[in-house]
Protein backbone atom coordinates (compact mmCIF):
# COMPACT_ATOMS: atom_id res chain seq x y z
CA UNK A 1 0.00 0.00 0.00
CA UNK A 2 1.38 3.59 -1.00
CA UNK A 3 0.20 6.79 1.02
CA UNK A 4 0.56 9.81 -0.42
CA UNK A 5 0.99 12.93 1.39
CA UNK A 6 0.29 16.67 0.15
CA UNK A 7 0.56 19.36 2.43
CA UNK A 8 -1.65 21.99 1.38
CA UNK A 9 -1.56 26.01 2.26
CA UNK A 10 -5.13 27.00 1.14
CA UNK A 11 -5.65 30.76 0.68
CA UNK A 12 -6.87 32.53 3.83
CA UNK A 13 -10.36 33.13 4.62
CA UNK A 14 -11.49 30.20 2.12
CA UNK A 15 -11.31 27.64 4.55
CA UNK A 16 -15.16 26.30 4.57
CA UNK A 17 -15.09 26.98 1.32
CA UNK A 18 -12.17 24.64 0.20
CA UNK A 19 -13.86 22.14 3.12
CA UNK A 20 -17.17 22.32 0.83
CA UNK A 21 -15.28 21.54 -2.07
CA UNK A 22 -13.26 19.12 -0.98
CA UNK A 23 -16.23 17.43 0.41
CA UNK A 24 -17.64 17.13 -3.19
CA UNK A 25 -14.11 15.98 -4.71
CA UNK A 26 -13.71 13.07 -1.90
CA UNK A 27 -16.48 11.38 -4.45
CA UNK A 28 -14.32 11.35 -7.31
CA UNK A 29 -11.21 10.14 -5.68
CA UNK A 30 -12.73 7.68 -3.96
CA UNK A 31 -14.35 5.97 -7.02
CA UNK A 32 -10.79 5.38 -8.05
CA UNK A 33 -9.17 1.90 -8.90
CA UNK A 34 -6.54 1.37 -6.50
CA UNK A 35 -8.19 3.76 -4.00
CA UNK A 36 -8.46 3.14 -0.29
CA UNK A 37 -9.07 5.79 2.02
CA UNK A 38 -8.22 9.45 2.75
CA UNK A 39 -7.68 11.72 5.80
CA UNK A 40 -7.79 15.41 5.28
CA UNK A 41 -6.45 17.23 8.52
CA UNK A 42 -6.44 20.30 9.72
CA UNK A 43 -3.74 22.05 11.03
CA UNK A 44 -4.26 23.90 14.74
CA UNK A 45 -1.25 26.29 14.41
CA UNK A 46 -2.15 27.49 11.16
CA UNK A 47 -6.16 26.81 10.52
CA UNK A 48 -5.22 27.53 6.22
CA UNK A 49 -3.03 24.76 6.34
CA UNK A 50 -4.31 21.18 5.48
CA UNK A 51 -2.80 17.33 5.40
CA UNK A 52 -3.75 15.42 2.73
CA UNK A 53 -2.65 11.91 2.93
CA UNK A 54 -4.67 9.14 0.57
CA UNK A 55 -4.01 5.37 0.46
CA UNK A 56 -3.57 3.77 -2.69
CA UNK A 57 -3.00 0.28 -3.52
CA UNK A 58 0.19 1.38 -5.41
CA UNK A 59 1.64 4.73 -6.93
CA UNK A 60 0.58 3.81 -10.49
CA UNK A 61 -3.07 3.97 -8.74
CA UNK A 62 -2.97 7.77 -8.18
CA UNK A 63 -0.12 8.75 -10.88
CA UNK A 64 -1.74 7.17 -13.58
CA UNK A 65 -5.24 5.90 -12.52
CA UNK A 66 -6.37 9.14 -11.43
CA UNK A 67 -4.41 11.86 -12.45
CA UNK A 68 -4.90 10.82 -15.63
CA UNK A 69 -8.29 9.19 -15.19
CA UNK A 70 -11.63 10.94 -16.32
CA UNK A 71 -12.21 12.61 -13.16
CA UNK A 72 -8.60 14.44 -12.53
CA UNK A 73 -10.35 17.48 -14.37
CA UNK A 74 -13.38 17.91 -12.29
CA UNK A 75 -10.83 17.33 -9.07
CA UNK A 76 -8.71 20.57 -10.47
CA UNK A 77 -11.67 22.91 -10.98
CA UNK A 78 -13.16 22.16 -7.40
CA UNK A 79 -9.66 22.39 -5.65
CA UNK A 80 -7.05 24.11 -7.43
CA UNK A 81 -7.86 27.46 -7.40
CA UNK A 82 -7.50 27.46 -3.21
CA UNK A 83 -3.70 26.76 -3.08
CA UNK A 84 -1.04 28.84 -2.93
CA UNK A 85 1.59 28.35 -3.37
CA UNK A 86 0.48 24.62 -4.99
CA UNK A 87 1.24 21.23 -2.77
CA UNK A 88 4.21 19.20 -3.64
CA UNK A 89 2.91 15.65 -3.37
CA UNK A 90 4.86 12.75 -2.18
CA UNK A 91 4.23 8.61 -2.04
CA UNK A 92 5.34 7.12 1.16
CA UNK A 93 6.10 3.33 1.76
CA UNK A 94 5.84 1.51 5.27
CA UNK A 95 9.03 1.22 6.73
CA UNK A 96 7.86 0.76 10.63
CA UNK A 97 4.14 0.46 11.84
CA UNK A 98 3.01 0.31 15.38
CA UNK A 99 -0.62 0.54 16.99
CA UNK A 100 -1.16 0.79 20.52
CA UNK A 101 -4.29 -0.45 22.24
CA UNK A 102 -6.05 1.05 25.14
CA UNK A 103 -7.32 -1.37 27.77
Amino acid sequence: MITEHALLDVLPGSEVEFEWAFGEARELISASPGFRGLELLRCLEAPSRYLLLVRWDTLEDHTVGFRQGPSYERWSSLLHRFYSPFPVVSHFESALSTSSSVV
